[in-house]
């Protein structure tokens, strides 16, 4: 695999010369590349687990009313779906590098800015700061697609679903670094509850470090430079565009996240309301994150072996299974527990199997713009989802709630066929 210098992208002096183009170079790259994605989850996971544990707390501290502790949440969303489009964008122009290290850097503004709110104790300012930190997420979400960029049909769905599951040791770390975190604050003079931000700056610097040091060659770069050199190369990173199948992959993604958004948001509230303890819904909890997370891997193998439509339809399988688990067993916490752990597992074959999918039907030229959107979509279908879920649950109930949200499962497996097909609408300039 060859390419003369007229056939390479300018702006990329920094990546990889012609000859790191054959075929075992890329490999390499790619090897390399997944490890370097992983790691950076990892810290950059740190800011948001954080956030998820204090951020209820810190908002109805400052607001002075438990009634807006849930904005929090929402801001870090709103902020993950308002830089999900222009980060990817930024990826398409300068890279994953940059656009990765970009997005942590505007994450750690953020979390400065939360302990600068908690100081002078402004409610406003520190809505601002969460939505910052949902820039952090946005990168955290892009990595995802970051592990595909190089990948082959054979790998593309293990080596999405490896960088996946290194979030489960950032989600896991950061709301246990509490502790710790509180006593170095209170040694060096931050404000109460902010003490764990201090993990997070030091996190979110190493993994700003890590992306711009170790992230080269640029994956992205280098693919579009593999496309370039050679659109029609037995690697399989240069596909025809498929824009239906890319669509499916979006809905099936989005509505997947739904459904779990929905009914996770609520099992909080209805184990409190049903005599649960508070360790309990820890415990609950943690499992769902577990199942979120944990066998991402192998949902990847499976993809990349049986094919991503029907890793999807496994993960609607198992959706149903945990709605329906969660309906008829909402009375007892330990059905519920098992509901969520289902519901984890049913998220993470649908997004690891439909990120490939929509990696793999997009042209290099469609590739990250739809990668974008597609979080974006994500995000506000999981905050539209949490907001709705309680108004379903004070309607219907926990039960009602579960069977309601499998609308969309059913969605998702009746519009399958238009996943399945394989079009060829290449476009020639793509």
């Amino acid at each position: 695999m060859t390419s003369s210098p007229s056939d390479l992208p300018q702006g990329s002096t920094d990546e990889a010369d012609a000859s790191s183009l054959a075929p075992a170079e890329v490999a390499r790259v790619q090897r390399r590349s997944v490890w370097v994605l992983s790691i950076g989850q990892i810290l950059g996971g740190l800011a948001f687990g954080a956030t998820l544990s204090l951020g209820a707390v810190l908002a109805a501290e400052i607001s002075g009313d438990e009634a807006f502790s849930g904005l929090a949440a929402a801001a870090v969303t709103l902020g993950t779906a308002a830089l999900a489009v222009p980060l990817a964008s930024f990826a398409r122009r300068s890279g994953r590098r940059i656009s990765l290290a970009t997005g942590m850097s505007i994450a750690l503004v953020g979390v400065v800015v939360v302990v600068l709110a908690v100081a002078i104790a402004s409610f406003p300012l520190l809505l601002v700061a969460f939505a910052l930190v949902g820039a952090g997420q946005a990168a955290n979400l892009q990595t995802r697609f970051a592990a595909a960029d190089l990948a082959t049909d054979a790998t593309r769905g293990r080596d999405l679903s490896i960088v996946v599951w290194a979030t489960t040791i950032g989600a896991v770390l950061g709301p246990n670094l509490t502790g710790p975190g509180e006593v170095l604050g209170e040694a060096v003079g931050m404000p109460p509850l902010t003490g764990p931000y201090l993990i997070t700056v030091v996190a979110q610097l190493l993994g700003i470090g890590l992306y711009l040091v170790a992230l080269r060659p640029d994956p992205l770069l280098l693919a579009q430079r593999v496309v370039a050199a050679a659109r029609a190369s037995t690697t399989a990173i240069a596909k025809p565009d498929d824009p239906i199948v890319a669509r499916y992959a979006i809905f099936a993604v989005a509505a997947a996240h739904g459904v779990m958004v929905s009914v996770m948001a609520m099992t909080p509230v209805h184990l409190l309301h049903h005599g649960a303890s508070l360790s309990i819904i820890g415990l609950t909890i943690s499992l769902h994150i577990a199942g979120m997370y944990a066998l991402s891997p192998v949902f990847g193998i499976l993809a990349d072996r049986v094919g991503r439509i029907p890793t999807i339809l496994v993960g609607q399988a198992l959706l149903v299974a945990a709605l329906l688990t969660a309906s008829f067993g909402a009375e007892s916490s330990v059905t519920v527990t098992l509901a969520l752990v289902l519901l984890g597992l049913g998220w993470s074959a649908t997004t690891v199997a439909g990120s490939a999918l929509l990696t793999e039907a997009s042209s290099e030229r469609q590739r990250t713009r739809r990668q974008g959107l597609s979080d974006l979509i994500m995000s506000l279908v999981g905050a539209t989802g949490a907001i709705l879920a309680g108004l379903v649950l004070a309607w219907i109930g926990y039960g009602g709630l579960a069977l309601a949200v499998g609308v969309l499962v059913i969605a998702t497996v009746l519009l399958a066929p238009f996943g399945r097909r394989p079009r060829v609408l290449a476009d020639p300039s793509a």
